[in-house]
């Protein structure tokens, strides 16, 4: 918005510094970090009053969690809501990309939201049946897909200008990866501040990517695929690392707030959705192998114990089942940062091994 009142100001000084991409992702990322420190007391203590009980905490989990009955849930609310109001003074409004995201971010969010409300309000763990979230998720995924996608190609990393055709299947493709990334990073947010550090980081990876896909130079000399005008999702990565660090600032042990589902749906369907619009689809299965650990143990645990009765892991997501070997819950979640900062910089790898 700032973007296009400068131009339509003619203001040769901010018109010029408000073109660089860099320059206004750095300010949306300042915008989102302040806005959310300034309205989270805020927002923490109208949860509070409202929910009461906070977010149900399972009987069958870690005993450690029972503590943390009443914390209140859905700080997706305050993450979205600086996320976008960071966003909107710096985007440039012309842009589908950004709007793909608003998109999936509001809609997932509010899918999350209603799953949130439901639990909150009956104090029970079901929500929202899953069928009708799914539906709702694919929907949504759908016109996003619509939207960003120009060709249908799969690009493989690590490889130059090599990529699997796949026509129009390549929409299904999409709105699975964006789907599958919104429930993924939801399965991850068990712990306190487990979820947000690595979105942050796999947004900041995401930041780099898009910025180098958007530029035809940057692009042709580490032959991967140019999208132009996809730099604009280095503004988007980079307001929502701002609105998720001030989100880290009340998440961080001991929790003043969860986000919910309402911001693990949104943050994860907004990560999907950056990496189809960049064609780096399998890359955010590398920067965000965390979040498919997570998935994959869920799968894994239901499908071995509805065939045998058995467990492979003796709780799922898997960072509960460190839980259950002995590790404490800041171990399990600063471990888990630092796999996720390795994976990043093997997804940033791919780049240049091209």
């Amino acid at each position: 918005m700032l973007y296009l009142l400068a131009h339509w100001l003619h203001y040769e000084g901010l018109t010029n510094l408000f073109r660089y991409q860099s320059f206004r992702a750095g300010a949306s990322l300042l915008t989102a970090l302040l806005i959310g420190l300034m309205i989270g007391p805020r927002f923490i203590n109208m949860l509070r009053m409202r929910q009461g009980k906070g977010q149900p905490i399972r009987e069958d989990g870690p005993q450690s969690h029972l503590a943390k009955r009443g914390t209140p849930t859905m700080g997706g609310l305050m993450i979205v809501t600086a996320l976008v109001l960071g966003l909107l003074l710096w985007m440039d409004l012309s842009s589908r990309y950004v709007w793909a995201c608003l998109i999936v971010t509001l809609g997932f969010g509010l899918i999350g939201f209603m799953d949130d409300y439901d639990k909150v309000t009956k104090y029970a763990h079901q929500g929202v049946p899953a069928k009708v979230r799914l539906l709702l998720e694919f929907v949504i995924a759908g016109i996003a897909a619509w939207l960003v996608v120009t060709e249908t190609n799969l690009y493989v990393p690590v490889f130059s200008n090599l990529y699997i055709p796949l026509g129009p299947f390549y929409f299904v493709f999409a709105a699975f990866v964006i789907v599958g990334a919104g429930n993924a990073v939801n399965l991850t947010d068990g712990l306190d501040g487990l979820a947000i550090m690595p979105v942050i980081i796999a947004c900041g990876t995401f930041a780099i990517i898009a910025y180098l896909a958007g530029r035809a130079d940057y692009a042709h000399y580490l032959g991967i695929p140019h999208v132009p005008g996809a730099g604009e999702l280095a503004i988007y990565c980079a307001a929502v690392m701002g609105a998720g660090l001030a989100f880290l600032w009340f998440n961080a042990p001991p929790a003043a707030v969860f986000m919910g589902d309402t911001g693990s749906l949104a943050l994860g369907g907004t990560l999907g959705v950056i990496a189809v619009a960049a064609h780096h689809e399998i890359v955010l299965a590398i920067v965000g192998g965390l979040f498919v650990m997570e998935a994959v143990s869920v799968i894994v645990q239901v499908f071995v114990y509805k065939r045998t009765g058995k467990r492979v892991f003796r709780m799922a997501p898997i960072h509960h089942h460190f839980e259950q070997l002995g590790w404490k819950e800041s171990t399990v979640v600063i471990r888990f940062w630092i796999v996720s900062i390795v994976l990043a910089l093997l997804g940033l790898a791919t780049l240049k091994v091209r």
